[in-house]
């Protein structure tokens, strides 16, 4: 398996990271990986790691202005690409087809060559024009999967949050996730 991991400039960048870890335990998985100028600055902001660290857990890393990259071509076969957390700018230029950068170059390549695309927009809360975006990019056939809080699995931390959002993101490449609890019925019920 090939992915393309994108990292944009929305805050929870860690989930980017935490991800990056999680596709360390998937055999044969090679990564390539996209983080943009404003994900940078959030990693200094909202972590205490090092670049050096993230960029160690892709097997490829591409700089976000090399519009030449091996990623930017559909004669580059992937097996699609996530971008986490996804900014509404990013969302925003995936909708629109502008592929103004190499990560939303790699989106728009993606969609043309009718590869998924898994995108994970954080912000709140949504405007109209986020709405609208995040519509835009569904109908364009992205799957959109928001870092909604979930209950019925007994996640009740951060890092628990987040494997669960890992897991509905590698369930859409079938891959299984040892962190994700799925619903399994109500005991109760």
């Amino acid at each position: 398996m090939r992915l393309i991991v994108g990292i944009s400039g929305a805050s929870g960048v860690i989930m980017g990271y935490e991800l990056l870890k999680a596709l360390q335990s998937v055999p044969n998985c090679e990564k390539h990986l996209i983080i943009t100028e404003g994900a940078v600055k959030n990693f200094a902001c909202e972590t205490n790691l090092d670049i050096a660290e993230i960029t160690a857990l892709a097997d490829c890393n591409h700089d976000n202005k090399n519009m030449a990259a091996s990623v930017s071509s559909g004669s580059f076969r992937t097996d699609g690409m996530i971008v986490v957390p996804c900014s509404m700018k990013t969302v925003a230029g995936i909708a629109a087809g502008f592929a103004g950068n190499l990560l939303l170059r790699a989106a728009d390549v993606c969609l043309k060559e009718n590869r998924r695309v898994v995108i994970v927009p954080r912000e709140m809360p949504l405007s109209r024009i986020h709405l609208r975006n995040i519509k835009e990019a569904a109908d364009s056939g992205c799957t959109v999967i928001p870092p909604m809080l979930t209950f019925y699995n007994g996640a009740n931390s951060v890092e628990k949050q987040i494997h669960h959002i890992i897991g509905k993101i590698f369930m859409q490449f079938g891959i299984v996730y040892d962190k994700f609890t799925a619903w399994e019925g109500c005991p109760k019920c």
